[in-house]
């Protein structure tokens, strides 16, 4: 028991990126849009976190950690904007675009590391997120906090009402005055700045520097955690917990006896196993919005 009590900081490390992205994506999938690119969006606010952390951490410190929070929480809903662009304002296919951000992001990120430290990565800083109480990243103070806030928002003021009506019937939603193309957005634009956001607290936690493998899948997951939450704020919480522990279980595996003689191959797979299992078994239920993924034009019915 002790032993699984001193994992719990490195459990929460992996379970705090995974629930703050997929939070985004409720939100982004309560107004209505399908944001499959949280993957993408994440790498982004990882190598901003990284950069921004490693030009400014000689001049403010550890304070730098969070001005590279910040940076990358922008970085994520900047490029998101393309997303919520096509989707809403050109009624463009979600899955393309959402495609095409996570194509996107890899070229992007790899060619700017390139131009600013001559290789595909980001150089090594010298501190990370500095652990708080007992070993705790503050980092799961911030995805407690992001949570508990979306909760609030959608169910007890009046937008978190006009944002879900705007997912599940967007021209009822407009004949009663609510702006459904403002509300996307918002939801989008939302989506993305805590996908940034997760991308550097996983950065800036897990890894010393920025490569083509820092994100590794996270913002997929965090898909599936939005699916097998139920788009519901508690469902989340409790299925990024699930599956933040099986990746942290690739990690600490080899610190208890009792698995050290299990291949590390099966710890390795076992996330993404598990997302592979759990879209499996809720495909034939639908608790997504109604509206989720449909484009909605003025005057439609």
């Amino acid at each position: 028991m002790r032993e699984i009590l001193g994992k719990i900081p490195t459990i929460l490390m992996l379970v705090s990126p995974i629930l703050i992205t997929a939070t985004g994506g409720m939100i982004c999938e309560r107004s209505g849009v399908v944001n499959i690119a949280l993957e993408g969006l994440m790498v982004f606010g990882a190598f901003a976190a990284a950069t921004a952390h490693f030009f400014l951490e000689p001049l403010l410190g550890p304070n730098s950690v969070w001005v590279a929070l910040l940076v990358g929480a922008c970085a994520g809903m900047v490029f998101s904007y393309i997303h919520a662009f096509a989707s809403i304002s050109l009624n463009a296919d979600q899955t393309v675009s959402g495609t095409g951000i996570n194509l996107l992001a890899n070229g992007i990120t790899i060619f700017l590391a390139q131009v600013f430290f001559k290789q595909d990565r980001t150089k090594q800083f010298m501190l990370g997120m500095m652990p708080g109480t007992g070993g705790i990243y503050p980092t799961a103070w911030i995805a407690l906090t992001v949570v508990l806030v979306t909760w609030f928002v959608l169910y007890r003021i009046p937008f978190g009402l006009r944002l879900r009506s705007c997912g599940e019937n967007p021209q009822a939603a407009a004949s009663v005055g609510i702006d459904v193309l403002r509300t996307r957005y918002i939801a989008v634009l939302t989506s993305g700045l805590l996908a940034g956001l997760a991308g550097g607290c996983l950065v800036l936690t897990t890894n010393t520097q920025f490569n083509s493998t820092t994100v590794n899948g996270h913002g997929f997951i965090a898909l599936a955690v939005v699916s097998f939450g139920r788009w519901r704020p508690s469902g989340i919480a409790g299925a990024s917990v699930l599956f933040g522990t099986a990746l942290a279980f690739s990690i600490i595996a080899s610190d208890f006896t009792v698995l050290r003689s299990m291949p590390t191959e099966l710890f390795n797979i076992m996330p993404y196993a598990i997302t592979l299992l759990t879209l499996v078994i809720f495909s034939g239920k639908n608790y997504a919005p109604r509206a989720a993924g449909r484009p909605y034009e003025k005057g439609s019915s």
